[in-house]
C-alpha cells in the first residue's frame, strides 16, 4: 500500500524545516576537560565543536601542561583557559564557578580525563590505593563535574565521556582501566536516567585504539593498533577528528532525542574483537 509515495512528497512541514543541515552548535557553550597536547581525544572534539561555532571553556592539568595546551585553547579561542588538576581541592570548582561567571549558563561538557598509576600491574594485584586513584579520577570526577554542570544547564545540555572497548571485554594489558571504564559507562546511564526530566542528556562514547599520551602507558600497544586495523570491518583506524565529530553530534541539537547510550567509535571492532 506504501508503493506509491507520492502523497508523502508534499512541501516540508514546519518542524522539518527547523531541522539544521548540517548540524550546527552556533550559541551553545561547552567546557572540553582532558587536553593534554594535539594528539588528545579532547582536543580532537575542541577542534569539531568550534568549527562547528561552539564557544568553549578549556582546561588544562598544571603549569608543566599550560604550555602544550594555551595555544590550542587560542586556536579555538577559548573564552576560559583554567587548570584543573582532581587532586587538588577546589579547582573543579573554580572552573564551574568561573564558567557561571563568565556565561550564566553550560550547554555541554565533555569529560576527557582518565588516570591508573597502577595500569601495568594485574587486575588482582592491584593496590587498595592504586584502585581506588584509577575509580576517582576516571569516573568519580565524572559524577562531580556532572553534579556542578547541573544547574548550569537550565535549558537542558549534554555531558559525554570517553570510555574504552576494555570495559566490555578483555583486551590485554588494559588491566585496572577495564573495570573503572566500566564502572564509567554504568555511571552514564544512571546519569542519563537521573537527568533526563531537565533535558539533560548523557553519553558514553567508546572510541577504537588512537596514539594519545595516555595510550603510551598501556604495553604492547602497537600491536593492539595493527589488530584493530586488520580486524575492524572497515580495516582502518580512527582519529581523534573522528571521536570529536560523533561528540559534536551528540551534544548538538540534531541529537537531542539521543540519551544514556554507549556509541562506538571504531570501524566496527567492537562487533569483532
Amino acid at each position: 500500500m506504501y508503493a506509491d509515495n507520492t502523497e508523502f512528497a508534499s512541501a516540508p512541514t514546519e518542524s522539518a524545516a527547523k531541522v539544521p543541515l548540517p548540524f550546527s552548535l552556533e550559541g551553545k557553550k561547552g567546557l572540553i576537560t582532558g587536553i593534554a597536547n594535539d594528539r588528545s581525544i579532547a582536543w580532537g572534539a575542541a577542534k569539531v565543536c568550534r568549527s562547528l561555532g561552539a564557544e568553549l571553556a578549556v582546561t588544562y592539568l598544571n603549569e608543566k601542561a599550560k604550555p602544550h595546551v594555551e595555544p590550542l585553547a587560542a586556536a579555538v579561542g577559548a573564552e576560559l583557559l583554567m587548570p584543573l588538576d582532581l587532586r587538588h581541592e577546589g579547582e573543579l570548582e573554580a572552573v564551574f564557578e568561573a564558567i557561571a561567571t563568565r556565561w550564566g549558563k553550560l550547554d555541554f561538557l565533555v569529560h576527557s580525563i582518565a588516570f591508573a598509576s597502577e595500569i601495568k600491574s594485574r587486575v588482582i594485584d592491584v593496590t587498595k590505593a592504586g584502585f581506588l586513584e584509577a575509580m576517582e579520577l576516571s569516573c568519580w570526577s565524572f559524577i562531580r563535574m556532572a553534579h556542578l554542570a547541573e544547574p548550569l544547564m537550565t535549558g537542558g545540555g549534554c555531558l559525554v565521556t570517553y570510555s574504552y572497548l576494555g570495559a566490555d571485554m578483555v583486551v590485554p594489558n588494559y588491566n585496572v582501566m577495564g573495570p573503572v571504564k566500566a564502572a564509567l559507562e554504568s555511571v552514564s546511564r544512571y546519569l542519563a536516567a537521573e537527568l533526563g526530566p531537565k533535558g539533560i542528556r548523557v553519553h558514553a562514547v567508546s572510541p577504537g585504539p588512537l596514539r594519545t599520551r595516555a595510550a603510551s602507558g598501556i604495553a604492547h600497544f602497537d600491536d593492539l593498533l595493527a589488530q584493530a586495523e586488520a580486524r575492524a570491518p572497515l580495516h582502518q583506524l580512527v582519529d581523534i577528528e573522528d571521536v570529536g565529530n560523533s561528540t559534536a553530534f551528540l551534544v548538538s541539537d540534531a541529537g537531542k532525542h539521543l540519551t544514556g547510550s554507549l556509541h562506538y567509535v571504531d570501524s566496527g571492532y567492537h562487533i569483532v574483537g
